[in-house]
């Protein structure tokens, strides 16, 4: 077997090509977890009003609305932070995680739990968010190209074809 980059036969029925690093890596991972969340987060409410009612059906909703919120500022600051300072990037995340939390936190203690908010699917609705939303992230990222070394430098006079 060889391989495209060297002479003799591809080993596949394709040449493979080239591929460059991942643009908006932040907002295609914000695009396919929204995708994957709002799927599951729709298959869930059609299952709590088949269940239990539309006002279970509402609350899985709000619970997966909210879920995709807290994750998609996360995603968004590192679009627009990661663009210039990736190496800031992770610190900005850190400090945004413990500010949505005691945002959401008061929020919701002043807010308090609305009377026809149903717990148990409000929690059923974030669940299954967070879990569609972390695999897709992960199958997002994984998919991601990223340019680990610096590519090499020419030598001054061009490639060397002497070869």
């Amino acid at each position: 077997m060889t391989s495209n980059a060297e002479t003799g036969r591809p080993s596949g029925k394709r040449g493979v090509g080239v591929s460059g690093a991942t643009t908006n890596l932040w907002l295609r991972l914000l695009y396919f977890s929204v995708v994957a969340a709002l799927a599951a987060a729709a298959v869930t409410c059609v299952i709590a009003a088949l269940v239990a009612g539309g006002q279970s059906a509402l609350s899985a909703a709000l619970g997966a609305m909210l879920v995709m919120l807290f994750f998609g500022i996360s995603l968004l600051i590192g679009h627009f932070v990661g663009r210039n300072n990736p190496s800031g990037a992770i610190g900005l995340f850190v400090a945004t995680y413990f500010i949505k939390v005691i945002g959401f936190a008061v929020v919701l203690f002043v807010l308090g739990k609305p009377d026809w908010l149903q717990g148990r699917w409000f929690l059923i609705g974030a669940v299954v968010s967070v879990v569609f939303w972390q695999a897709a992230e992960i199958y997002a990222f994984s998919k991601a190209r990223l340019q680990i070394y610096n590519d090499p430098a020419e030598p001054k006079g061009g490639p060397d074809v002497s070869a």
